[in-house]
């Protein structure tokens, strides 16, 4: 097994892999859409190449369909197992998240906030109710993972609503 360095992507698909047992690089980009790509933004072309790249280090393996396109099919191996599991348990070093908002540079630099904050305020309102109805969705069922982030987001959203309100000069009824 040759060693190499596990990224969040790395991490990303073999999550996903734990969870499905079997994809195509395909079928792992309608999972991200589907779910995490909410909370974590990767390029498609990540989930084609990093794939192939675990599947050199053993942690999937790769095999082809006999017939049709051919696609290439990824399991997860032991080896990616642990390594999921692991980082699963690996303790945070308590580093904040980087906030790159090109909104929030345009003001650092001068610009009027209030079309900015105008624009801002359509777009987290319109994602707020995409996760309040995402929320309403799963509620009852018993998927504590994405629920639990679900929450974040809505919570994220309902901030960055506030703030841009309050620079709009608007009331900040979070619709």
């Amino acid at each position: 097994m040759k060693d190499i360095r596990l990224t969040p992507t790395s991490y990303i698909v073999l999550g996903l892999l734990m969870e499905a047992d079997e994809a195509t690089p395909y079928d792992l980009k309608a999972m991200v859409a589907g779910g995490i790509g909410n909370l974590w933004s990767l390029q498609h072309t990540q989930l084609y190449a990093e794939p192939e790249r675990l599947a050199g280090s053993g942690y999937l393996t790769e095999t082809r369909e006999d017939g049709g396109r051919r696609r290439k099919l990824y399991s997860i191996t032991p080896a990616g197992r642990d390594a999921f599991r692991g980082w699963l348990s690996a303790e945070l070093s308590g580093e904040l998240p980087e906030l790159r908002d090109i909104s929030l540079l345009k003001v650092f630099f001068g610009a009027d906030p209030r079309p900015i904050a105008i624009g801002q305020l359509r777009a987290h309102r319109e994602k707020l109710r995409e996760y309040q109805e995402l929320e309403q969705a799963l509620s009852g069922t018993d998927v504590v993972g994405p629920m639990t982030t679900l929450r974040a987001g809505i919570g994220h959203e309902s901030e960055w609503i506030r703030y841009w309100a309050d620079l709009a000069g608007e009331d900040d009824d979070r619709t």
